[in-house]
């Protein structure tokens, strides 16, 4: 791939490419062109590192937990084998800046479940973990990032572009294959914002629904189905 290739990413720019990085959700080959432009790209790199602000708001439910010794162990298994020799890797990662935010984003997602896990407890008994989607669509500029939290039942939206109409909203929709959308509600102007869901929307969120965003008329559809275009949509994904 070259390097014009690797920004020309569309649907969502730079900006979406970036959001995605700092959730995790982007493919392996899509994570090492990101990587390798945070190195090389400043401009590219502050917009990771604003994601990185304006994302955090949205884990501020959990609280702090430390993690326990063995996390740190099977890191260092995963990432390097058997057992690490401590001079080699350390030539190694001050080689690279993007192995440095590369094992921050792992060991991030690493202590995610294990705090998950202590507070929700057992898979089999509680739902997954957060689930997030990129949402956008053809022939529109809306952008957003969703997560949705199992465990408080709602959904928080990052805006990455696009502006609404005067005196219409924005209304999230929950839609499940073959049946009719059902609102999660008006998405509020703002660009970290938090949705709190009725039982039956997350439990279809749980069940891999898709959602939506239409354009509706100022305080929601009036019909209880999507009126206007839809100009955002995704699937979410489990980290």
């Amino acid at each position: 791939m070259t390097p014009a290739e690797e920004h020309e990413r569309e649907p969502g720019g730079d900006e979406m490419l970036a959001a995605e990085y700092v959730l995790g959700v982007l493919s392996a080959d899509e994570r090492q062109i990101a990587a390798r432009r945070i190195a090389t790209d400043a401009e590219f790199s502050r917009i990771v590192d604003l994601w990185e602000e304006r994302l955090s708001p949205l884990g501020s439910s959990y609280a702090e937990i430390e993690p326990p010794a063995a996390v740190k162990h099977a890191l260092d298994q995963r990432l390097f084998g058997a057992e690490p020799q401590p001079a080699a890797i350390l030539r190694q990662l001050w080689q690279s800046l993007a192995v440095w935010r590369g094992l921050a984003a792992a060991a991030l997602v690493a202590l995610a479940f294990v705090i998950v896990d202590s507070i929700v407890g057992p898979p089999a008994e509680t739902p997954g973990f957060q689930r997030v989607a990129s949402l956008a669509a053809d022939g529109t500029d809306v952008r957003y990032v969703a997560v949705y939290d199992p465990v408080h039942k709602r959904i928080g939206l990052s805006h990455v572009s696009g502006a609404r109409a005067p005196n219409r909203d924005f209304e999230l929709w929950v839609i499940e294959a073959g049946q009719s959308p059902i609102s999660a509600g008006i998405i509020p102007v703002g660009e970290t914002v938090h949705l709190a869901l009725q039982e039956n929307v997350a439990r279809l969120l749980e069940q891999d629904a898709a959602i939506a965003i239409s354009l509706e008329p100022e305080g929601g559809s009036p019909t209880g189905q999507p009126t206007g275009p839809v100009v955002a949509a995704g699937d979410l994904k489990s980290i």
